[in-house]
């Protein structure tokens, strides 16, 4: 279904969707909320958002950069060890909100992070920012796991 979603852009005319605009665009706001002059613009080398900082572009936000295929991986975790559609329903909800905000929240640090610390790029952007987000998504699959699934072992006995 996503690919069918991504299947409506045409990346040969540099378009990007609209969900990673949207990501770009509340990204715009946290930065504009912590006091950067931020101004987004459309790349026009490749399908993404360009990210401004008082004119100068810091970083480029492309599809990957949306957290769908984080989330969509979180959801087919979760409903494989479903649990009943109102807890389980809700969790999800609630881990997609956790996902969006944190990843929102990434972006935003990620751009000042290569603002200041410039020769860190590749750190924060390949290993520190992605460490995090798997890492909650990680926890939130032990936790899932661990506090609303039904013991196999406890149920067979």
């Amino acid at each position: 279904m996503y690919q069918l979603y991504l299947g409506q852009y045409d990346s040969s005319e540099l378009e990007y969707d609209g969900f990673s605009n949207f990501v770009a665009e509340q990204t715009q706001s946290v930065l504009r909320f912590l006091d950067y002059n931020v101004q987004l613009s459309p790349s026009t080398f490749d399908p993404s958002v360009l990210v401004r900082v008082d004119g100068k572009a810091i970083v480029r936000i492309v599809e990957g950069c949306n957290a769908i295929s984080v989330m969509i991986l979180f959801v087919a975790f979760i409903l494989a060890f479903s649990n009943g559609f109102l807890k389980t329903f809700s969790f999800i909800i609630a881990g997609i909100l956790i996902i969006h905000v944190l990843n929102i929240s990434r972006i935003a640090l990620l751009t000042i992070g290569i603002m200041k610390y410039p020769e860190y790029e590749h750190l924060l952007h390949g290993t520190i920012f992605p460490l995090i987000i798997y890492g909650t998504v990680f926890a939130l699959w032990i936790f899932w796991v661990t506090k609303f699934t039904t013991n196999v072992s406890k149920t067979t006995s």
